[in-house]
């Protein structure tokens, strides 16, 4: 059975994935963290955390809280910075036979394209994924996913500096995200990420005061799925480029489910720190249900939910 998937067919160079299991930015690290308790190269792909130009600290703790079938997160987008990460993690990862792709966030549009001009030609980056749906920063991140021009203009920013292929993370905090996705795919996306977490907060009975230390935070795991399942459902229908599906996904019916919405690939999240080998189960999953069903091709399922 074939379970290879092809993220960036518009892209000269490619980016093609052994299988459709992916893990999501903030949720293994680097991967290097991960890579010593799991084989890690048996997934498709791994996302960095959310980078940027500069180190950052993060949030004031707590930064996070569970909830019923979910978990908040106002982890504020702690990082080494781009340099040590070219520096420190690249050059492990170009050891690698999975591929690598580095999410990265910026505070201005040209941040976004500074952050893409120098991970051009870096040994062990095999792609880019775009944050501009972040919940929990106090700058305008989130503006500019929640704009159809905005995320646009950031999308052609980051095309004009790199030849990698370029993913672009939308934010579910908006009224039509068809119409971002559409933009996004117009300025030149080779694929979309979607859906980033759902704004949501949580107070502190005793203390009477919210609970995470930046206020707010972003809601991940099942307790989004049916918003994230539906917005790929939507989205697939008014984009021709790949998705990726993420929200919730901690099965192999779960990781179905999306790829039958339209999606061509998913990530796993917030599963991850709960079961480190989530992302194994899923595949493992995904391909009993394909011997099962006698399916040769995941891209046979590919969109078939949206068939009448």
């Amino acid at each position: 059975m074939n379970l290879s998937v092809e993220l960036a067919p518009h892209n000269e160079r490619g980016l093609l994935l052994a299988n459709p299991v992916m893990t999501a930015a903030g949720t293994v690290g680097y991967g290097t963290e991960y890579a010593k308790i799991v084989d890690i190269e048996r997934l498709g792909a791994i996302v960095s955390k959310g980078t940027t130009l500069s180190p950052r600290p993060g949030n004031p703790q707590p930064r996070l809280a569970e909830t019923a079938s979910g978990l908040l997160n106002s982890v504020g987008l702690q990082n080494i910075g781009i340099d040590a990460l070219i520096r420190e993690k690249a050059p492990i990862w170009a050891t690698w036979r999975v591929p690598v792709v580095v999410n990265i966030a910026g505070e201005s549009i040209e941040e976004y394209a500074e952050l893409a001009r120098r991970l051009e030609g870096v040994a062990g980056v095999s792609g880019i994924e775009v944050n501009i749906s972040c919940p929990n920063v106090a700058w305008g991140g989130m503006d500019f996913g929640k704009s159809p021009e905005m995320a646009a203009e950031v999308t052609a920013a980051v095309k004009s500096q790199t030849s990698l292929p370029v993913i672009v993370k939308l934010t579910p905090n908006v009224t039509d995200i068809a119409q971002i996705a559409l933009a996004v795919c117009q300025a030149g996306a080779d694929a979309l990420s979607l859906i980033n977490t759902v704004v949501g907060m949580a107070i502190d009975i005793t203390k009477r005061k919210p609970f995470l230390g930046g206020i707010t935070g972003g809601l991940s795991g099942p307790a989004i799925k049916p918003i994230a399942l539906y917005m790929v459902y939507q989205v697939s229908q008014a984009v021709k480029i790949p998705i990726i599906g993420c929200g919730g996904v901690s099965s192999a019916e779960d990781a179905l489910e999306f790829i039958m919405a339209g999606a061509t690939a998913v990530q796993i999240g917030t599963a991850n720190l709960v079961n480190p080998n989530a992302a194994f189960e899923v595949l493992e999953g995904m391909e009993r249900f394909m011997e099962r069903e006698a399916v040769e091709d995941i891209a046979q399922l590919v969109g078939v939910a949206n068939t009448p």
